[in-house]
């Protein structure tokens, strides 16, 4: 990762309006990894990462920085919710899971990787066993045509995409599912591999698209060229050293300062988390994962309690903290327009789909951008995902009317096209049904 942290900023940018705190936070806390990979080995053992909480309101921007940020680099990143564990002897999730979670993750992502080197080959192969069998099945029909002439028009159409849907039937490999030994620790056993070393693999016979079956043995091709030890080994150094897992709600498990109740729980879950932060080894079926090294970014409203109500010990694992500030009007006219795929682009290419072009002028944009800010004040602020209510409720006749049936009609949303939908303080207060 060659990514300064102003390029990192930058690229976040691109998909997160303001925070420019949080998002300086995570672009040295990312470059920070690149710096730790240069370093000799002396040293580079015991430099950790500095985790990182983010304190601010909902839907302004926590969750889809850091998302973005394993995106940039192709991190193993996994996202959860604090709220979802809870400590030993209670009904919930095992905090270990999490690490677990990430195993699979870099794993994956290192196997697609290997998966694409050995794409073109692969698919070679796998083009050549359908057009044997589309050849077989075909041969009877047209046994006036030489074999190297059909055999090239059946090239020609498999190629073409001509022949995606025409329906065949081949063989592929039956491979049974593995099973969980015990629930929750990840630990399976797969009976075909126990007995693969001496009984051949089964193979069964499946009735597919053209299209499916090139896909399918593609992916049987592939995988005989690549190397599953190496490919679990590789992705459990990737999630130790550039893992990145997002705990999202951390202020939902905060105490505020009762005693008893649903307290001990919450108290409970932080000491079972603390360990994992702190640095622990964690089995999984990949092997034994070290957590030192995995960047661990919490985030939270804090609305009722506060950072100092976590426990001291969690506290001072997180040194980095960053609030996240209420979004603006500038803020929401940015969002609507600046944005990669931004709200109004994904609605005038939805509705485009049934001919209708829609049109936002900046008088229009501007006014959505001062109701979602009036109704986050008047309500609970839910950030950007205000914008989603309002365009719902804005364009809810136009989507229900529209049908494609027509030829292309352009409309145009302006100020009094908002005003008219969205104009009355009654009316606009009343969006409640929108928000799940």
């Amino acid at each position: 990762m060659e990514l300064s942290p102003k390029q990192i900023v930058t690229e976040l940018d691109k998909f997160i309006i303001g925070q420019t705190d949080a998002k300086k936070a995570v672009a040295v806390a990312l470059r920070n990894r690149y710096r730790r990979s240069k370093l000799p080995d002396s040293i580079r053992e015991e430099i950790t990462p500095k985790n990182i909480i983010m304190k601010g309101p909902t839907g302004v921007g926590k969750t889809e920085i850091a998302r973005r940020l394993a995106k940039l680099v192709k991190a193993p990143f996994i996202k959860v919710e604090a709220t979802k564990f809870t400590e030993v002897g209670y009904v919930g999730r095992d905090v270990e899971s999490m690490i677990r979670d990430l195993a699979e993750v870099a794993v994956r992502l290192v196997k697609e990787e290997k998966l694409a080197e050995v794409e073109v080959k692969s698919k070679a192969a796998a083009e050549k066993k359908i057009l044997d069998a589309l050849y077989a099945s075909r041969k009877k029909q047209s046994a006036d045509i030489p074999e190297s002439a059909l055999r090239a028009q059946l090239e020609e159409e498999l190629k073409s995409g001509k022949l995606d849907s025409h329906m065949l039937e081949i063989e592929v490999n039956d491979a049974p599912k593995p099973m969980e030994i015990m629930p929750g620790t990840g630990a399976e056993i797969n009976i075909g591999e126990i007995f693969g070393g001496f009984m051949p693999k089964k193979r069964k016979k499946r009735k597919l698209s053209v299209k499916e079956a090139l896909q399918l043995l593609t992916m049987e091709e592939a995988e005989k060229h690549i190397d599953m030890d190496a490919i679990n080994s590789e992705g459990l150094r990737r999630a130790e050293q550039q893992g990145v897992i997002f705990i999202d709600e951390i202020d939902k498990i905060a105490s505020r300062g009762t005693q008893g109740g649903p307290d001990v729980s919450r108290e409970g879950v932080q000491r079972d988390i603390l360990p994992i932060v702190e640095g622990c080894t964690v089995m999984t079926k990949y092997g034994a994962l070290k957590t030192d090294y995995i960047l661990f970014i919490a985030s939270g409203a804090f609305h009722v309690s506060s950072i100092s109500d976590l426990i001291p010990e969690f506290q001072g694992r997180f040194p980095v903290c960053v609030e996240l500030n209420s979004l603006t009007a500038d803020d929401f006219v940015k969002i609507l327009t600046q944005t990669e795929n931004a709200i109004t682009r994904q609605y005038a290419a939805m509705l485009g789909v049934d001919n209708i072009n829609l049109l936002f002028d900046d008088d229009a944009i501007r006014l959505l951008a001062e109701i979602a800010v009036d109704d986050n004040n008047v309500k609970e602020d839910i950030g950007a995902r205000r914008l989603h209510t309002i365009m719902e409720s804005l364009l809810e006749d136009l989507s229900f009317n529209a049908s494609g049936d027509h030829p292309m009609v352009d409309v145009k949303i302006d100020k009094k096209y908002v005003s008219d939908h969205l104009g009355d303080p009654v009316r606009r207060h009343d969006l409640k049904k929108y928000i799940l």
